[in-house]
């Protein structure tokens, strides 16, 4: 039986994701959080085999709260949700220990073949983000400004297009103030920028965030 708890801040996608997965019999769901926060008090209680972890939580996001869960339970398998297909954001999710990389648009079918690929100890990208994995490879393919950037720079940069300061950034991350000024500045000079509101039209240019509906 597979342990899985399910990470995610909307109450609609969390009520489609429990209705698809408390249906196949070797699944347990043990927990659900809607926040990163309330993931890391919940995953020390009910020890997950799997995690579906949403990217685009607000405040500690989902690659953060990947990064954290892992460093101290690296046998955890987490299967990240996104609506982000576009690199370079699938494959720094796999650099830091993902075990798998879904779109929210995935039909029922593929959501259980990943929970089941991976906790056999496979990894597991869905159709197209890897179509997007592979595209991205060939040559002379345009690549992202953002393709440079730390996981760390890349978590601050979404955390920067939703507006938040840079105090609240540091504490989310744990870091000063002063900190995540050299980030800011850093991604800027990387990306070739020099505000916010410049960073945010080049990540919904590059599709590292989403328009609002």
């Amino acid at each position: 039986m597979t342990r899985l708890m399910i990470v995610e801040d909307h109450d609609l996608v969390r009520t489609g994701l429990r209705n698809i997965l408390s249906d196949v019999g070797e699944i347990d769901l043990v927990a659900e959080a809607s926040s990163g926060e309330e993931a890391l008090r919940l995953v020390r209680e009910v020890e997950p085999d799997v995690i579906m972890m949403d990217v685009g939580l607000p405040g500690l996001s989902g690659l953060e709260t990947t990064e954290r869960i892992l460093k101290t339970q690296p046998d955890i398998r987490i299967i990240i949700l996104t609506a982000h297909t576009e690199p370079p954001l699938p494959a720094r999710l796999l650099d830091i220990g993902a075990s798998g990389d879904l779109t929210k648009a995935c039909d029922a079918r593929e959501l259980i073949v990943a929970v089941r690929a991976v906790s056999r100890g496979e990894r597991y990208i869905g159709s197209e983000i890897a179509q997007q994995l592979a595209l991205s490879l060939l040559p002379g393919s345009p690549q992202s400004p953002f393709q440079d950037l730390t996981a760390r720079e890349l978590e601050v940069t979404m955390m920067l297009t939703q507006g938040m300061k840079m105090s609240d950034i540091g504490k989310v991350i744990n870091v000063s103030p002063k900190t995540v000024a050299t980030y800011k500045y850093r991604i800027y000079e990387k990306v070739g920028v020099t505000s916010e509101v410049e960073l945010l039209r080049l990540a919904l240019r590059y599709g590292l965030v989403k328009p609002e509906p």
